[in-house]
């Protein structure tokens, strides 16, 4: 049973895979781009208020209590958005501090800031996949038709994840090959996460609780300084709605299924 929840937990990572193949093959880039990361949005948000701030809450609260637990939310969260902070540092600057400076570099600007839209994203998606993996390995290591629905509910969600990868990063020019490289690195972060359980066994509902939380305030810093920023400036705000109620939609199913499951 173990090897087999394994199993599920790299077969999950496909569904990145996927969603990163149908960005590299869809013609119309800019409009593509557009909707994925309004998808993406919708996702991410939805994840932050219907499951892994109620998770976190959770796990802390039963650990050390209501009171410290929305201290500890707090600072992790801001540690979280600090680390994520830091690493954006090293990605090639944002489109809108140069965009009016220098109006006859707003593509390349532009191509810039898809870029790290794609590369911010991943980090953030690999230490939320990592968390997930090891969830999914210790429900599928319990019920296997459990792991099945979970597996297929985190599978809805990482889709978009997928899209907005390799469509910001190819828009940006960036290479199919290396795309489809960083692309298979985020695919593996839910297996390593069931990796990790599979060689220790499990970890401490406390250790979790923090992970959980760091993970909280990177995906609040995505998805406010990130993909938000990116579309307010959308012209086209129909394709913007649309991708974000649909986003919504394909993580209340996933959410949905993990009910199930518990």
């Amino acid at each position: 049973m173990n090897l087999v929840a394994l199993i599920l937990t790299l077969a999950v990572g496909l569904f990145i895979l996927l969603g990163s193949y149908i960005g590299l093959n869809y013609k119309d880039n800019k409009k593509f781009t557009d909707f994925s990361i309004s998808i993406a949005f919708g996702v991410i948000l939805s994840l932050i208020l219907f499951e892994i701030l109620p998770e976190t809450f959770e796990i802390l609260n039963g650990e050390i209590g209501i009171i410290r637990t929305i201290i500890v939310i707090v600072l992790l969260s801001l540690i979280g958005i600090t680390l994520l902070k830091i690493l954006d540092l090293f990605v090639p600057h944002h489109e809108h501090e140069a965009h009016h400076k220098h109006k006859h570099s707003s593509d390349k600007c532009y191509g810039e800031h898809l870029f790290h839209i794609g590369i911010i994203s991943s980090i953030a998606v690999i230490a939320h996949n990592l968390i997930e993996g090891m969830s999914l390995y210790l429900v599928s290591s319990t019920s296997l038709t459990s792991g099945i629905l979970l597996c297929i509910g985190i599978g809805l969600h990482n889709i978009p994840m997928g899209l907005v990868i390799s469509s910001t990063l190819t828009a940006s020019n960036y290479s199919k090959n290396n795309t489809m490289k960083i692309s298979l690195i985020v695919s593996l972060a839910t297996f390593i996460g069931g990796l990790f359980m599979f060689i220790l066994g499990g970890v401490n509902e406390l250790i979790e609780g923090i992970l959980l939380g760091l993970t909280l305030g990177m995906l609040i810093y995505i998805s406010i300084f990130e993909l938000f920023h990116q579309i307010y400036h959308m012209k086209n705000k129909k394709i913007a709605i649309t991708g974000i109620v649909i986003g919504i939609i394909l993580l209340l199913v996933s959410v949905l299924l993990g009910h199930i499951v518990h």
